[in-house]
């Protein structure tokens, strides 16, 4: 097995906090239903968006 660089990995946006996370081993094969970096992020409240 080849190693691969962690710039080489698919990345995705964190809806809570904004930031760019990694997929990780442990997300292997659910990385489609993958939406937040943390599980902190997950429990976090959403604001809204838009709101004036």
């Amino acid at each position: 097995m080849t190693m691969r660089r962690k710039a080489d990995l698919p990345s995705k946006i964190c809806p809570a906090c904004q930031r760019p996370f990694a997929w990780r081993k442990k997300w292997e094969r659910d990385w489609d239903n993958v939406k937040y970096c943390s599980e902190r992020c997950r429990r976090a409240p959403q604001k809204p968006e838009g709101g004036a």
